[in-house]
């Protein structure tokens, strides 16, 4: 089994930043792909970024040029470090591991508020 946990959420105001940390325990490998999603009320869980094994990120194109996703397979952690935020960007984010695209777990999401 894999458990996800996440932290670093909060308040921001628009044009602030934030990381997320996404920390993974269990059977958990440096080759399983890790990535952050999001779902803000009222509407459906969407895909933010992806990284693959091979640290190729894969970013929503609502989020490119301002999100970064990193993995530290040392400490089996993933980061998503978000820069310019906007308030459209207020959602709960979630952190999931998938191998050969199947979904290992899901994290229990944490709060990101965006003011304007």
């Amino acid at each position: 089994q894999v458990q996800l946990v996440e932290s670093g959420g909060g308040l921001v105001q628009a044009g602030g930043s934030l990381r997320l940390s996404c920390a993974a325990s269990g059977k958990i490998f440096g080759t399983d792909a890790m990535g952050w999603y999001r779902q803000a009320p009222g509407k459906q869980r969407e895909m933010v970024a992806y990284i693959r094994s091979d640290s190729t990120p894969k970013y929503a194109d609502s989020v490119k040029g301002r999100f970064t996703i990193s993995r530290d397979n040392t400490k089996n952690t993933v980061y998503l470090q978000m820069n310019s935020l906007k308030p459209e960007d207020t959602a709960v984010y979630y952190c999931n591991a998938n191998r050969h695209g199947v979904v290992l777990a899901w994290g229990q999401g944490t709060q990101v508020t965006v003011s304007s």
